[in-house]
């Protein structure tokens, strides 16, 4: 039996803007994407219900940011980690180490 076929949010997102737009006609899109009538229909819906949410994000933009900034002092603090590392073992004239071993 055939496995159903899965397609990421980005082309979804994309199928339909181009029919949104005008640049090809819903048909045209199925028939290329071999892609049912229906489950065009389903993924048009979907698009034009949760469009008003891309302008709802203000709750969630400081969480995103406050991670990213996390994350960056993190590697902040690895990376001088690692200099100082490498520092004390050229200081105890200790051989480098190659990578992955």
């Amino acid at each position: 039996m055939a496995k159903p076929r899965e397609f990421k949010s980005e082309f979804k997102a994309r199928v339909v803007l181009q029919v949104l737009m005008g640049t090809k006609s819903a048909a045209q899109i199925c028939r290329e994407h071999k892609i049912h009538e229906q489950l065009f229909t389903r993924w048009k819906n979907q698009f034009l219900e949760r469009a008003s949410l891309v302008f709802d994000r203000q709750g969630q933009e400081p969480e995103s940011v406050e991670r990213v900034a996390e994350l960056e002092r993190l590697i902040g603090r690895l990376t001088l980690e690692l200099e100082i590392a490498k520092k004390a073992s050229q200081l105890l004239g200790l051989p480098p180490r190659k990578s992955g071993k």
